[in-house]
């Protein structure tokens, strides 16, 4: 499991031009069952997202393919994590 980190960078000011195409690529993370989850960095510092189902090459080849990735809006940092414990509503995490 991964987290991703896109934290706004130099070129921040671009992002209303990019975000349907952010947005789609978001919603095709989703369908395609490799977000789990998709949310803010407060207070406007960027996004993050919890990923399964995908080998960390096949999850840089993804955040690649984000169009504020592509286009200096966001910079991405993906980092692995090992979920060891879960609340019961959670406990899907673990498997």
């Amino acid at each position: 499991m991964y987290i991703v980190f896109l934290r706004f960078a130099e070129n921040k000011a671009n992002a209303p031009q990019f975000m349907e195409g952010h947005k789609n690529w978001i919603k095709q993370g989703l369908a395609e069952n490799v977000f789990l989850l998709v949310g803010s960095i407060e207070p406007n510092a960027g996004g993050m997202i919890l990923a399964h189902n995908a080998e960390v090459e096949e999850l840089e080849e993804r955040v690649n393919q984000d169009p504020f990735v592509k286009e200096g809006i966001v910079s991405a940092e993906i980092t692995k994590i090992t979920p060891a414990k879960a609340n019961e509503k959670m406990k899907f995490l673990l498997e």
